[in-house]
């Protein structure tokens, strides 16, 4: 399953809910993929932490190859690296990424990314693919490459406004270049439940039909702790609330939620990053 986090507006949390899902993903024993599009390398940082300085490959030199024609291109797994939990790999971005935007999309290099994903359905049970606020080459590059679509919905009054038009692009996508994608749903973030108006915006939604998820994630400082650590919610508060929360829409999303949350073994912290990542090891 190939899962795009997207929306238009930047500060919604999109980087947070890929990396969050993935790590769980992984920590559940699913082989796990992140592929981070987004020049800033939110994503990148928060799995890697420092270590992201030290990575030479992902994202960037991927998109890089596909400007340049050879008969023996490197396998996709080249651009990808180890992160230092188990199970979990990334495809790390860099901000190179937005100087070559304009040349990849004249020579509609848009299919390269499904092209490249395709060819890791094999070696990765769950891939999530975090995108930069705006559609654009990126954006559409992983509206082609995913199965599913998840749209985070930070309450906000301007958010609400622009989800018909953001569910619209989504289906257009759908329509002309990738039959099998399909919206997942909203991701309430940031929910405040005792706050009249988050309450009001979400029921909203409700009642104008729309594939809101449940749980909400709930707004907690512990979110960014964990940024500044580099470790998510599953490995730094494994018995946190918003951790829970995070487990059980991933059992919606992967599990169709037919099964109780399941309790995810608490880990000691991984180590910290070492100096360079390691690419992650070609599997059979």
């Amino acid at each position: 399953m190939r899962h795009v986090v997207f929306n238009q507006k930047g500060g919604v949390g999109k980087s947070t809910i890929t990396c969050n899902l993935a790590a769980i993903s992984a920590a559940q024993g699913l082989r796990t993929l992140v592929v981070d599009l987004d020049p800033q390398g939110n994503a990148s940082r928060y799995l890697l932490g420092a270590a992201v300085e030290q990575v030479e490959t992902g994202a960037a030199p991927f998109f890089e190859q596909q400007l340049k024609f050879s008969m023996r291109s490197p396998a996709t797994s080249e651009f990808i690296v180890q992160t230092p939990f188990e199970n979990l790999d990334l495809m790390a971005s860099d901000p190179s990424l937005e100087d070559m935007h304009a040349k990849l999309e004249s020579r509609y290099k848009i299919f390269k990314l499904r092209d490249a994903l395709a060819e890791l359905d094999g070696e990765y049970d769950q891939i999530w693919i975090d995108t930069p606020p705006a559609l654009n080459f990126y954006t559409r590059s992983a509206l082609i490459a995913a199965t599913g679509c998840l749209i985070p919905f930070d309450c906000d009054e301007f958010s609400r406004r622009a989800l018909y038009a953001l569910m619209e692009s989504v289906e257009e996508i759908r329509a002309d270049h990738n039959a099998e994608l399909r919206i997942e749903g909203i991701v309430v973030n940031q929910f405040q439940p005792r706050a009249n108006l988050p309450q009001r915006t979400v029921q909203e939604l409700i009642d104008e039909g729309l594939p809101v998820l449940q749980p909400y994630l709930g707004a907690s400082v512990k979110i960014r702790e964990s940024h500044e650590k580099a470790l998510p919610m599953v490995h730094m508060e494994p018995k946190h609330k918003l951790t829970l929360e995070f487990i059980d829409l991933h059992e919606q999303l992967v599990h169709g939620g037919k099964s109780a949350v399941k309790a995810v073994k608490a880990e000691k912290a991984p180590k910290a990053p070492k100096a360079a990542a390691k690419k992650a090891p070609k599997k059979a």
